[in-house]
């Protein structure tokens, strides 16, 4: 009949409504996975390196990408994809929160348990696969990202940027960009985190700074030179010769047996490495105001920049590592 045929139609153009209606959608989703980004460093496809990124694709600019770890973690840092052909992933910074607190909770990179001989080498992190903090917080929190334990390099470049500077101004901002360039890092496992790990560990009572500091290397500036570095040094270390511009330095002893991580700027040849280089063990054995990131910066005065202490400038600057 005629109506059966009116329904019959019905049902066939509410068939093919639907039908279009998901191939629609199908085009859509489509359309919209097209869209996504799939490039390399993406978050859809992240880089085993910011160098990976770059010899891929050399047009990469600075910024932020997403990278990949050994163990399959997926994160985000910051790439310098210009200085010196490009290709340096930032993998840590180490940042002063309280100077006044000695080896308190933001001490992640010597102790944050104190100044206690029971913890040596302290929490450790210079030499083991713990990560904290973001790359956006890089000037406002110590970070430590999978890269820095997973990542094969040759060499480190360091900035020192004031606090509280956003990523997007990381560069300009920095007063002190340098690099090293002869390839160091093969010699101790490919990063920071097999040199110490595996060559020279950090903790107290293992070496005299006469005899058992580590390498020194040659740097490269991008930004400062080496009167900027020694005019930013306590004076009482200028006036006694005790650090050489020009290097950075790894695991270095102070007097007293006590160790450091980094001297950031220096071949560091005195006995008072506190007073200039960051990071390092757990137990400070002449006093515990040499214990924290920053260690003894403040001996003469919060920010002084007289005696021992260093400058404002200095106190309140990250120094961040990057591989390539």
């Amino acid at each position: 009949s005629c109506q059966e045929e009116m329904a019959n139609l019905q049902t066939a153009i509410m068939s093919l409504e639907s039908r279009l209606s998901q191939m629609e959608a199908i085009v859509v989703a489509s359309q919209n996975s097209a869209s996504a980004d799939h490039s390399l460093g993406s978050e859809l496809n992240p880089a085993s390196s910011c160098l990976h990124i770059k010899q891929t694709s050399p047009s990469s600019q600075d910024g932020a990408y997403f990278l990949i770890g050994k163990d399959g973690t997926i994160y985000q840092t910051y790439c310098d994809m210009t200085t010196a052909g490009g290709g340096w992933t930032l993998v840590s910074s180490v940042h002063e929160d309280d100077m006044y607190g000695k080896c308190t909770a933001g001490d992640r990179w010597s102790s944050t348990r104190g100044n206690n001989i029971n913890y040596p080498g302290g929490d450790g992190n210079w030499a083991n696969v713990h990560t904290f903090g973001s790359m956006g917080s890089a000037t406002t929190d110590d970070y430590k990202n999978p890269g820095y334990f997973s990542i094969d390099a040759t060499n480190v470049m360091l900035w020192h940027v004031p606090n509280n500077v956003p990523a997007e101004g990381y560069k300009t901002a920095a007063y002190l960009r340098y690099r090293t360039s002869n390839g160091f890092l093969e010699q101790y496992g490919g990063n920071l985190y097999s040199l110490f790990k595996d060559h020279f560990p950090i903790g107290y009572n293992l070496g005299t700074y006469t005899h058992d500091n580590g390498p020194a290397i040659p740097i490269v500036y991008e930004q400062g030179s080496d009167h900027l570095v020694q005019s930013l040094l306590p004076p009482n270390i200028v006036s006694r010769n005790e650090a050489i511009p020009g290097f950075v330095q790894f695991r270095v002893f102070n007097y007293e047996n006590s160790c450091t991580a980094v001297c950031p700027g220096v071949n560091f040849v005195g006995r008072n490495a506190e007073q200039v280089c960051i990071g390092g063990g757990g137990y400070w054995a002449e006093h515990p105001r040499q214990c924290g990131d920053y260690l003894g910066k403040d001996w003469d005065g919060y920010g002084t920049g007289v005696g021992w202490s260093s400058n404002q400038l200095v106190t309140e600057s990250v120094v961040m590592f990057f591989y390539r």
